[in-house]
């Protein structure tokens, strides 16, 4: 196929790579005339355009010198590996996106080494050169030394190099060249990338991606690697190796420009995606009905942590959602399951809760987020990291973390970091910044971010990635203070949250409507303390100059969705609604959560 090429792109977050796809679409004539065109219009998600991150994987195809290229747009975070795991394996080639200023980051490693094992041809390209704090030359050698630790073959470490401003929409070979379109880099990419080599045989496609549409049901996209799939002719469906069955394609559909046409054969190299089989799944070969072959399945890390997702319970339950039964949340999770590779689920001893794994708190968060969205109501517990047991050890995933701060806060980083068990691996000077390299276990990182941040004024930036499974670290310390939990249900009174305000701070303001067992608060102790906010002034016919004290409210603490996932305790919840998110205690009658801690202790006694 020498007129076509297939290539992912692939960055940390944050370093210009949808911006530099804009500016390709925009440059190859993709958009019409007069035709409005949004920033970052791959980042078709809100969550994805409000975060300015990419999550979901999506391809595209634009045509220069008469030669179609096939782009696939990646994610940057770690959290969404499962994704970049499974759309390399469609690529030929990969544009690795480096910020001139930042260098390889830890997302870039883990996205850059997936792709040396697969034996793809990689173009570097360091963008953002116009910044001010480049230091193109640094970043160059920093790329060169991550190739080699990555053990990146011969072939591979021959790779050229293009300077480039996404936003500006300009790339160069060198910085003395003039500085006009994007042409450079798209004729290095039909120059260096290779086609798709030509496979005649029975038809094998391999399933990397699914898609749901509500007119055309599941969609299965991926790559043809044998032969020609052709929309007439019968074919079966290769799960895990065993042959699923006979299927017929109600549609095949090829990538052209922003859209999907329709499209009779598909050769092999190129992307499709097939309509209308309701048990296609991701890994699953598509293959002759007379050869069927199956291709390699795909391998996808395993999740790190664990989250219970259940049905709200709380006396507002129900009020602002619209999905709230055990029925809705499950069916919506199997579904989501179906399509993330990276999640897995499993049902508990009730009905009305179930575990998800996934691979991070911002993976789980996204779900949680994107499912609030949609209308449903639901309540999910604190996350938990997975264990293993081998060889009578316990092992728990153990994740590079890379901290960028000013120097005068690095001493605060590393006690921060040390108390939840990291261990410092690399300290690299930035000018007026330093970048501090550590392992920590993944509960260490559970509610670090926000202690970071509070402790450099704001000034950290941090990042991490899994590394493996090694041996308990030993306790990491957990939330010091304990909570302040509403008494009664009713509206908060200013008068009540004042003459509390020396107790703790507050995550409501007055008027806010709360139920008994709800957490408003952060007690100044370790312990929970149990508060009337529903308190007014009493009044009588008395007055005098001095006795009504002047209320002023300090403003409560807002907390996001992920800061809220790492604030609470294992006996709390976070009440998720379309309209409120809410902290409350798992059981919420005060007397039962009396009587449990009294029985837990009577147990622990009797044991010992």
């Amino acid at each position: 196929m020498p007129d076509l090429r297939n290539i992912a792109i692939i960055a940390h977050v944050d370093h210009g790579k949808t911006t530099l796809v804009d500016q390709m679409m925009k440059q190859c004539n993709l958009f019409r005339e007069n035709q409005s065109v949004r920033e970052c219009f791959l980042d078709s998600n809100d969550l994805e355009r409000e975060r300015g991150i990419t999550i979901f994987s999506k391809n595209i195809s634009i045509r220069y010198r008469d030669v179609k290229i096939n782009l696939i747009d990646t994610p940057g975070h770690a959290d969404f590996g499962g994704e970049v795991e499974r759309v390399l394996k469609m690529a030929d080639g990969v544009l690795l996106l480096v910020d001139a200023a930042e260098g390889p980051m830890p997302q870039t490693r883990f996205v850059l080494q997936k792709a040396l094992q697969l034996s793809l041809k990689p173009i570097v390209v360091i963008n953002k050169i116009d910044r001010p704090d480049a230091r193109q030359d640094e970043v160059i050698h920093e790329i060169f030394d991550l190739f080699i630790d990555l053990d990146a073959g011969d072939d591979q470490l021959e790779y050229p190099v293009l300077y480039a401003s996404g936003r500006n929409g300009w790339a160069i070979h060198a910085l003395t060249d003039e500085r006009k379109n994007l042409s450079p880099l798209l004729d290095t990419i039909i120059d260096r990338i290779p086609a798709p080599k030509d496979n005649p045989g029975p038809a094998q496609m391999l399933v990397t991606t699914l898609d749901y549409s509500d007119y055309l049901g599941r969609i299965g996209i991926g790559r043809v690697f044998r032969g020609t799939v052709r929309r007439d002719r019968p074919l079966v469906i290769i799960h895990r190796g065993k042959v699923a069955g006979r299927i017929q394609l109600k549609d095949l559909l090829i990538f052209d420009g922003l859209e999907r046409k329709k499209a009779d054969e598909v050769p092999t190299g190129e992307l499709c995606a097939v309509v209308g089989l309701e048990d296609i799944d991701i890994g699953d070969t598509i293959a002759d009905a007379e050869q069927p072959d199956a291709l390699a399945g795909l391998e996808v890390e395993e999740p790190t942590i664990s989250m219970v997702f259940r049905v709200n319970d709380s006396p507002f339950a129900g009020r602002e959602g619209k999905y709230f039964t055990s029925r809705h949340l499950r069916d919506r999770i199997f579904k989501e399951a179906k399509t993330d590779v990276a999640l897995r689920v499993k049902d508990m001893e009730t009905t009305e809760s179930f575990n998800i794994f996934g691979r991070g708190v911002l993976h789980l968060s996204i779900l949680i987020e994107t499912m609030r969205r949609e209308g449903y109501e639901f309540a999910v517990g604190q996350p938990k990291v997975i264990f293993k047991e081998k060889d009578g050890k316990t092992l728990e995933p153990i994740e590079v973390l890379v901290v960028d701060v000013p120097e005068k806060h690095q001493g605060k980083v590393i006690e921060l970091v040390s108390q939840r068990r990291g261990e410092m691996t690399n300290m690299t000077p930035k000018g007026g910044h330093i970048r501090l390299e550590f392992y920590i276990p993944s509960r260490g990182l559970i509610g670090l971010r926000t202690r970071l941040l509070t402790a450099t004024a704001g000034e950290a930036v941090m990042y991490h990635r899994f590394l493996n499974f090694d041996t308990f670290r030993g306790a990491v310390p957990q939330r010091v203070n304990g909570s302040m939990i509403s008494m009664a249900e009713g509206a908060a009174i200013p008068y009540g949250i004042d003459g509390l305000q020396d107790r703790g701070a507050f995550f409501i303001s007055p008027s806010d409507v709360v139920y008994a067992g709800q957490v408003v608060g952060e007690h100044c102790k370790d312990s929970d303390i149990i508060v009337n906010v529903q308190k007014s002034k009493k009044l009588t016919n008395m007055r005098a100059a001095g006795s009504d004290r002047n209320i002023v409210i300090v403003p409560a603490i807002q907390m996001s969705l992920e800061q809220c996932l790492e604030y609470i305790n294992d006996d709390e919840l976070v009440e998720i609604t379309p309209k409120t998110i809410r902290l409350r205690k798992t059981i919420l009658d005060e007397h039962a959560r009396k009587r449990l801690k009294m029985s837990k202790q009577i147990s622990e006694e009797s044991s010992e």
